[in-house]
């Protein structure tokens, strides 16, 4: 299939938040399944695997602690998935997740950075249709073929596998993300680069104008520094 996750990676260099931010959001993803559920990871399975995703991250124990700990207390915080779709300068499309207390006040400022650098927010899926929502895990230090056999021995939903030296990027159907990753853990992996399920544009484009890029590099800052925002997917490549 050819996806070339590095492209991928690359293109989305320049749309990294910072530390703080991903702390952030792993802190607001890990009170949500803790507050949810049992506030133990051995003994509640969606806060085990968030905790997993946050560890890729390098995001700091006592940040998943305080999170948990948030979460036995007496605090009702509510937070809210959400999911915003837009365009940007020529064929930039922008997919954008955010976690919110408060959805008027995150559309707005999600809108409020479209609109300021020329793009426009559109309606739910009308950019999504062009993406394929998969279970990415990416890590080193194993053959392609020993991973492929595995995984399609129990019956796990592959779509795809890169390989680049000794590292794999492995695509499967979001649903499998985690059985892939403990059927790939009993052949000694623990540490991943990307442990995630992602939106993956189908194709991808460069600009033709540096204002263009001008534009939509803005557009990703200003995306960046909206709280609420955990995780920004887009189809532009970027040098």
């Amino acid at each position: 299939m050819g996806r070339a996750y590095e492209v991928r990676k690359a293109a989305m260099a320049k749309t990294a938040a910072a530390k703080t931010k991903i702390y952030s959001r792993f802190g607001k993803e890990i009170y949500l399944a803790a507050k949810n559920g049992i506030p133990d990871p051995e003994m509640n399975q969606t806060l085990k695997r968030i905790i997993e995703k946050a560890k890729t991250q390098q995001v700091p124990t006592d940040v998943i602690n305080r999170a948990i700990e948030k979460a036995k207390g007496n605090e009702q915080t509510n937070y809210e998935a959400v999911r915003y779709e837009g365009f940007g300068p020529e064929a930039a499309t922008i997919i954008v997740d955010c976690l919110t207390d408060n959805v008027n006040r995150t559309v707005s400022e999600v809108r409020n950075c479209f609109t300021k650098t020329g793009g426009k927010l559109g309606v739910l899926g009308s950019v999504s249709f062009a993406y394929d929502e998969l279970g990415v895990l990416s890590f080193e230090g194993f053959e392609e073929d020993k991973v492929m056999e595995l995984l399609l021995d129990n019956e796990v939903d592959l779509v795809d596998v890169e390989s680049e030296e000794e590292h794999l990027t492995v695509y499967v159907a979001p649903s499998d993300l985690y059985k892939a990753k403990d059927l790939i853990d009993t052949l000694g992996v623990s540490d991943y680069q990307v442990l995630e399920i992602e939106m993956l544009p189908q194709e991808y484009i460069n600009f033709t104008t540096t204002e263009s890029t001008t534009s939509f590099e803005k557009l990703l800052t200003m995306l960046n520094e909206v709280e609420d925002v955990t995780t920004i997917y887009h189809n532009v490549i970027l040098d």
